[in-house]
């Protein structure tokens, strides 16, 4: 009943981009391109499904990479190059089909990304394994990345989102978390650097700042700009909350529409927490912060835990994940209950 969860159900604006309610479909890998990262039949019909099925504002698509060095997995889907252009049309025909929005996500997996995958060695900030279970990448110390490859790697983020919007994206994600590179700048576990990308807060957000300048150029102003930041690591030595909220005020400074809140170096999990929107304590201290819509993704199993994060002001929008994965229809069945 709508009266019953009028928070969830109440629409909502990102920059330009207009939502019919609060509830997303955050970004879950499911591996269905082909070898190449082309889009598949099999991957339409999934996210075809979701979008149709559902009642959702908005599907923020598997995480895409960049470049090939920076791919995490086989069969991942790809937005590296122009050839990827026409499938992802296709993506996002089925989802606008469907009355859902389109988000892209792009991504580069720095020392995630295993060489057998890549046929390259990895590339990091600094060459650190990176402290997460189970192992990512091939658990061998990537290269330390040069100034000018960093360069390359701000202007590869740019090129992936012009091609989003050649593609009908309503907006592109930036991903920087979950011990993926950008996360890996982030966070002092994995960022040993002493030039101008490594130290304190402010030097390790730099690469991030640069590519939001970047992509801004590449796309214009009114394209919808989230960045999903991995705020806290949740570890001895790494990002804290207080931290998560100094880089939250910088990057919105530095003009993302959105920021969409989980883990860093803990990646999408919390030791010990299962509870709906186990991130909260972080994503509320943000929203305290910052003037842009904060979105929270993590243990929501129904709409009412929705409706209270929201009440809660723990967030303005709800990323509902392993129970969309699990059932396609669960938005408008909530809806129903």
């Amino acid at each position: 009943m709508k009266e019953k969860y009028e928070l969830a159900m109440k629409p909502m604006t990102i920059g330009n981009l207009t939502l019919k309610n609060r509830i997303v479909m955050p970004p879950i890998a499911t591996y269905q391109s082909t070898e190449d990262g082309k889009v598949t039949s099999k991957m339409l019909e999934y996210y075809g499904m979701r979008a149709t099925g559902s009642n959702l504002a908005m599907i923020i698509t598997e995480h895409s990479y960049i470049d090939i060095r920076g791919k995490a997995r086989k069969n991942q889907l790809s937005i590296s190059s122009d050839e990827d252009i026409e499938g992802l049309k296709r993506l996002v025909d089925t989802i606008h089909q469907g009355g859902a929005k389109a988000i892209a996500q792009l991504n580069h997996a720095g020392s995630a990304a295993p060489s057998d995958v890549t046929g390259e060695r990895a590339v990091a900030p600094s060459s650190v394994i990176l402290p997460v279970s189970p192992m990512m990448g091939d658990g061998t110390a990537p290269e330390e990345l040069t100034v000018s490859q960093i360069a390359e790697i701000v202007e590869q983020f740019a090129c992936a989102a012009k091609r989003a919007k050649a593609a009908g994206y309503d907006g592109v994600e930036i991903h920087s978390a979950h011990a993926y590179l950008l996360n890996q700048f982030y966070s002092p576990l994995t960022n040993h650097r002493e030039d101008d990308y490594g130290g304190d807060i402010e030097r390790r957000l730099r690469i991030h700042r640069e590519i939001i300048q970047s992509v801004r150029s590449a796309v214009g102003k009114e394209f919808m700009f989230s960045l999903r930041l991995g705020g806290c690591d949740y570890a001895e030595g790494g990002n804290t909350i207080e931290d998560s909220v100094y880089a939250s005020k910088a990057l919105a400074d530095a003009g993302v529409d959105m920021l969409n809140i989980t883990g860093g170096m803990c990646r999408y999990t919390r030791q010990g927490h299962n509870e709906p929107g186990y991130f909260q304590d972080m994503s509320s201290a943000i929203k305290k912060a910052v003037s842009i819509p904060v979105m929270l993704t993590g243990g929501v199993k129904t709409l009412e835990d929705a409706e209270t994060l929201l009440k809660n002001n723990a967030a303005d929008l709800i990323g509902v994940g392993r129970e969309i994965l699990k059932n396609p229809y669960w938005l408008m069945e909530q809806m129903e209950k």
